[in-house]
């Protein structure tokens, strides 16, 4: 029998602060007592005094690519999950743009085979949509796979879906949770169009946010709400990145209610486009980033719950195809290791509260997809959970970065926290910088 108890914490759960102890039998949490309580330890127990470091549920991405199979030149499910747990991400879900595409039931169950033996965190895997595989994505069984991905716009993999009978079928009939990329193609590929005329081979990437613009982004969104208004479906719009596009979300129920939900990825939240003149390709991402007043009012809906959720969209590409020019540089990032220190630095800023930094990323998320026992430190719950110290100053330097592509938009960031641990299922899996791989991460499962 494994087990730990983690003294003298504070955990950060359910929108309170309380000093509390946990006790973990096995991959569950046994019990959440007070300081004072007593209880009789199981034997060969190991105890860990926090002396008053924080302790947060496992922080749950729903929005990875791991590039597992097929492009594991650029990242793969072993690395990227590792560097998922140092940086307190217990559980993921991960995109279908792989190699092969993952439009079949087949490739779906193909890939969580992968993630059964490489994966040091909890995992689920997208099925992803085409403009002919309808059949396949009514197939996906809702209890064990996150949701549908749909492609509105043009990323990585080359996955657009832009037939309108296959959308229609596939937001009448989804047995599951939709999830959308929303930028309009003809939109961006116009601007495109006239850029190139302007700057021939010479694109600024200042022009990325223009090209990829926020009238494309509003015009895929609000199509994508519509529809799933018509049909009644279960949406989820990722990336969000304009504050044109809150007005297609409301605040005016709880999140278990909600039939259309939302995430914002850190990026969106940490930078603006004035940040691309000293970075660059290396925050180039789809959709774009924007403006700090974008970035301002996507703060804005996160704490008054007009977005629902905090996300990545991790997606590492290689240090020199970064480097390249506008025309030939990827769209995507790593950024798995440093949200949550990220959000942290936010709480530092006096820009969120920890509480709701724990309710965005570890909560919600939970409650979003139906996550079966996870998201919370509750007794009977499967012990996912973070020690933090939030007295550790540190800065992102190219030795510490774990990514499978060796490099971090954030580097040269000094944090005011640090992940010191990281326990998935009750497993020690990360322990001051030391991993224990000897245990994987389970298949996320959902109460639907």
């Amino acid at each position: 029998m494994n087990s730990y108890f983690l003294k003298n914490a504070r955990i950060v759960n359910e929108n309170k602060i309380l000093k509390r102890n946990v006790l973990i039998v096995n991959d569950k949490i046994e019990e959440v007592l007070e300081l004072s309580s007593k209880i009789k330890l199981p034997d060969n127990c190991k105890e860990i005094d926090l002396n008053s470091k924080l302790v947060l549920p496992g922080i749950i991405d729903d929005q990875v690519h791991f590039r597992d199979p097929g492009l594991t030149d650029k990242a793969d499910i072993e690395t990227e999950s590792r560097a998922a747990v140092a940086g307190g991400v217990t559980s993921f879900m991960d995109m279908p743009n792989t190699i092969p595409n993952v439009l079949t039931q087949e490739v779906l169950e193909d890939k969580y085979k992968i993630g059964a033996q490489k994966s040091l965190a909890n995992f689920s895997f997208y099925m992803g949509t085409s403009n002919n595989n309808v059949e396949e994505v009514l197939k996906t069984n809702p209890k064990n796979v996150c949701g549908i991905k749909i492609f509105l716009g043009a990323s990585t993999g080359n996955m657009l879906v832009d037939k309108l009978e296959t959308l229609e079928e596939v937001f009448e009939k989804a047995p599951t949770l939709v999830a959308v990329h929303c930028e309009d193609e003809p939109i961006v590929q116009a601007n495109l169009k006239a850029y190139k005329e302007k700057y021939n081979e010479n694109i600024p990437v200042e022009a990325h946010p223009l090209i990829r613009s926020r009238e494309a982004c509003y015009k895929s969104s609000s199509f994508a709400v519509n529809l799933a208004k018509k049909h009644h479906t279960r949406l989820h719009v990722l990336h969000l990145s304009t504050a044109d596009e809150m007005q297609l979300l409301n605040n005016d129920r709880p999140l278990e209610e909600k039939m259309i939900t939302a995430e914002v990825c850190v990026h969106h939240l940490w930078f603006s486009d004035k940040d691309y003149a000293r970075k660059g390709s290396l925050i180039r991402w789809n959709p774009a980033i924007k403006t700090q007043n974008d970035a301002d009012e996507l703060l804005k809906a996160l704490l008054n719950d007009r977005i629902d959720v905090v996300a990545t969209d991790h997606a590492p590409h290689q240090y020199a195809d970064k480097k390249k020019n506008y025309l030939n540089a990827p769209s995507g990032a790593p950024m798995i290791q440093h949200s949550l220190v990220t959000m942290l630095e936010m709480v530092h800023q006096s820009k969120i509260s920890y509480e709701k930094v724990v309710e965005k990323m570890c909560h919600n998320p939970a409650r979003l997809f139906r996550i079966e026992k996870r998201g919370f430190i509750r007794k009977g719950y499967y012990a996912d959970l973070v020690v933090i110290n939030p007295e550790k100053n540190w800065k992102v330097e190219t030795d510490n970065i774990l990514y499978k592509c060796g490099w971090s938009p954030l580097e040269g960031q000094e944090f005011h926290h640090r992940v010191e641990q990281t326990f998935v299922n009750g497993h020690l899996a990360f322990d001051n910088g030391i991993f224990d791989e000897r245990i994987k991460g389970k298949r996320l499962t959902f109460n639907r």
